[in-house]
């Protein structure tokens, strides 16, 4: 007797339904979800492995600043994980609050390619294009 498996397809969300519809909405959910989850256990992980060699001090100086460095580094990685998180909760929120994949400056759809590239976005590509375009202006003066 030969077992069928059938493989369900991964649903992607596209422009012919009705944009955030339920379905666009529980797909980013999940998306939005299993990133948080991914970026979480990363994490701790990372923390486990790290926690090792907080109690060895050494007398090399070398080797201390090498650590130090290392330190620096991984609290700059941690604390960009803390602002992601932050930004995905925000997402899950939007979603929830009907507000997710729109423009927080024009109220124009995100659009999917975009959410789906950057879940988290917040602006449209000419909003976002706009923000940065003022911020390096702003950096130049």
């Amino acid at each position: 007797m030969v077992k069928k498996t059938t493989t369900k397809k991964k649903y992607i969300p596209n422009s012919k339904e009705k944009y955030m519809c339920a379905k666009h909405k529980k797909f980013f959910t999940d998306e939005l979800l299993n990133w948080k989850r991914e970026i979480i256990k990363a994490n701790n992980l990372g923390n486990l492995l790290n926690s090792t060699d907080d109690n060895v001090s050494s007398a090399d100086i070398v080797d201390q600043a090498s650590s130090y460095t290392d330190k620096s580094v991984e609290m700059k990685a941690l604390n960009r994980s803390r602002k992601l998180i932050s930004k995905i909760n925000s997402a899950l929120q939007r979603i929830k609050d009907g507000s997710y994949g729109y423009c927080e400056e024009t109220g124009e759809p995100i659009g999917l390619k975009r959410l789906m590239a950057r879940p988290v976005a917040t602006l449209s590509i000419e909003a976002q294009e706009r923000h940065e375009r003022d911020e390096k202006i702003f950096v130049d003066d």
